[in-house]
């Protein structure tokens, strides 16, 4: 199956990029394929709580 996950703005990719890092960076955590499966998704899971509260934020000015 072909991801169908795009970026309309390609300029978010890498804001997402730094964001993944630093969340890794303050957790002590090297990406990568020799990082457990734990310890990648708990960034992921970490954006993904980012990414929620901020769009809430914003969410809520309008």
């Amino acid at each position: 199956m072909a991801r169908s996950n795009r970026l309309i703005n390609q300029q978010a990719e890498a804001v997402l990029d730094q964001l993944k890092n630093d969340i890794a960076q303050g957790f002590g955590v090297s990406l990568g394929g020799e990082t457990s499966s734990r310890q990648n998704g708990s960034v992921g899971g970490e954006m993904t709580k980012r990414l929620v509260q901020y769009g809430e934020q914003h969410i809520s000015r309008i």
